[in-house]
């Protein structure tokens, strides 16, 4: 079924009228304020032997009891996460940890509290063989975008209270309860990894492992048949969500529809998430999650039907809506992120970017296309008036319209930013996806100057995820921050000598950095590598580090001091 335009979005409502001011100040929509309800701290017995503790972070954890001991699944986004975990769990067993299993890689940064309780205990970790690999991609060459985009997603700048106070995050309370700083890094690697369907036996219990990608390519089911359980990153308390508004690769319904007919396959009993509160009962686990595959093939045929006749990326978005009956259940409702987005998500991991409107081939800069759009309406001030007009007549959608133009024209004031402030924070109280509310009021509150978020625009290199990463990675960064025109007519190729006789280079040529070996180069750096650290996260400049004779330049220094200078660090400039 689709809409036509007689069916409103669930996006956003129109007007206020399921909007509720809590006691401590939010205005939300009624159906985000109830999903609070179903992502409480609450640590439920699945069956004996078997806990899944929800509402403790963004993520659950879960344990099963095997017949050598415990084993844990996911830790969560930090060790004192993970160790309020374990807490609960010695309320209702003291029999020892002695495995972990990741689900994916998004939950895996709490592991080393489990070694807590007997430092000298061998505890064996389990997970794809991508998992570490993944961790490293997010907090290195793209990691400004990604974190900024978790940081407008998440409600991180968000305060507690007030209009703009955070009421949740869709998948939990926070996306690090603030009861866990200060949010301590624990992340172990798995040394037992799988990269395809398999069979493994920890603490004593078989365990199928099953790949089944869904929003990270990384994601497993596990199932223990012994016991009926599975558990998987596949269903979650919201409609899964296709497309995530802070940016992320593409999530393929087709191969996650692979992943969800598996999971009905094995005919569970019990079932535990990721996320979300579990699910107990063979019959309602198949009612409910059918109905939760079936909105996902629903997004993908129609995406694909209307796109075949025609149809462009923003119309696709006003014209398809998921079947009224996707409201009955929460697994099916837009709490999290929301269909209109994505189904262009769909078309766009299908064909890219160019969705056959002809506008949309070359399109005008966004600054150029303002100044433009604000000229043929007759000016700013004429603009500013029909804005105001469409907030009052609760028009939204053409009210962010018009009111970008003025934030994003040339010399915008301030009350222009803050109109399209106002217009997005209307949206945030009207939207039932918590993504949708949470960014919304992240950038409002940027736009009106609450909360300046430049600063989540700058690539800050972080010495921690320097030391923790493979050698290579802690040179080749800098492709990403080389500017162009400072690199016009420099070739050198530079190795960096670090400690323990690791060795990689860069070669600068053609206005990019290319990562090398460092084999055969004329230049080279020398220094321990948390030197090195200290200069890219700005804590050291590159002449104090060679003043104090901790590092060394050899070979033509002044072609590679102009070399560093190329790329945008701070602790790189002379």
């Amino acid at each position: 079924m689709t809409s036509s335009h007689k069916k409103p979005s669930r996006s956003f409502e129109p007007n206020g009228d399921l909007s509720v001011t809590l006691a401590t100040g939010q205005i939300a929509h009624r159906d985000h304020i109830a999903q609070s309800q179903r992502l409480e701290r609450k640590f439920y017995t699945v069956r004996p032997g078997v806990w899944c503790l929800v509402g403790n972070g963004l993520s659950n954890q879960t344990f099963v009891d095997a017949p050598e001991g415990i084993i844990a699944i996911d830790t969560g986004e930090s060790i004192e996460e993970m160790r309020a975990a374990i807490k609960e769990l010695r309320a209702v067993t003291t029999r020892p940890i002695v495995a972990v299993l990741y689900t994916h890689f998004h939950y895996v940064g709490g592991t080393q509290a489990v070694f807590e309780e007997d430092p000298a205990v061998s505890i064996p970790i389990w997970g794809h063989e991508k998992i570490a690999f993944n961790r490293l991609r997010t907090t290195s060459e793209i990691a400004p975008a990604y974190g900024r985009g978790l940081v407008e997603q998440f409600a991180v700048t968000l305060p507690f209270d007030g209009v703009d106070g955070v009421v949740n995050v869709g998948l939990g309370q926070f996306y690090r309860d603030p009861a866990h700083a200060p949010h301590t890094y624990g992340f172990i690697a798995p040394e037992h990894t799988f990269n395809s369907s398999s069979t493994i036996r920890v603490a004593g219990l078989e365990i199928q492992v099953t790949p089944a990608p869904s929003d990270a390519d990384d994601s497993v089911t596990y199932w223990f048949d012994s016991i009926k359980l599975c558990v998987n990153n596949l269903v979650w308390p919201v409609l899964f969500n296709v497309f995530a508004i802070r940016g992320e690769e593409y999530r393929d319904p087709q191969l996650m529809l692979r992943g969800l007919d598996h999971l009905l396959g094995l005919h569970s009993e019990h079932l535990a998430g990721a996320h979300g509160p579990p699910i107990s009962g063979s019959d309602a686990i198949t009612d409910r999650v059918t109905k939760y595959r079936d909105s996902i093939q629903f997004l993908w045929d129609q995406t694909v039907r209307h796109t075949n006749r025609g149809m462009s990326s923003v119309d696709l978005a006003a014209t398809i809506r998921l079947p009224d009956q996707c409201d009955d259940d929460y697994l099916t409702s837009e709490l999290y992120g929301v269909a209109e987005h994505h189904v262009r998500q769909i078309r766009s991991g299908i064909f890219g970017f160019f969705d056959g409107h002809e506008a949309n081939l070359f399109p005008l800069s966004t600054q150029e296309h303002a100044d433009r759009m604000i000229k043929g309406f007759g000016g700013k001030e004429s603009v500013r008036v029909q804005a105001r007009g469409a907030i009052d007549n609760d028009d939204l959608r053409f009210a962010i319209e018009l009111s970008s133009w003025l934030a994003y024209s040339t010399d915008p004031s301030d009350s222009d930013k803050q109109l399209l402030a106002s217009a997005l924070r209307l949206v945030a109280q009207r939207t039932p996806a918590a993504n949708i509310r949470n960014w919304c009021l992240a950038r409002a509150r940027h736009l009106d100057g609450t909360l300046d978020a430049t600063r989540f625009n700058t690539h800050r290199i972080n010495k921690r995820q320097i030391l923790s990463g493979p050698i290579s990675s802690a040179v080749s960064i800098l492709r990403v921050l080389l500017e162009p025109a400072r690199a016009e007519g420099i070739d050198i190729h530079i190795a960096f000598n670090f400690s323990q006789g690791q060795t990689t280079g860069l070669h600068i040529r053609n206005s990019v950095a290319v990562p090398t070996s460092g084999l055969g180069a004329a230049n080279s750096i020398t220094c321990d590598v948390a030197v090195w650290a200290d200069i890219l996260s700005g804590s050291t400049m590159l002449s104090q580090a060679i003043a104090a004779s901790v590092l060394q330049i050899n070979g033509n220094i002044s072609h590679v001091l102009r070399a560093l200078g190329c790329f945008d660090v701070v602790g790189l400039q002379s």
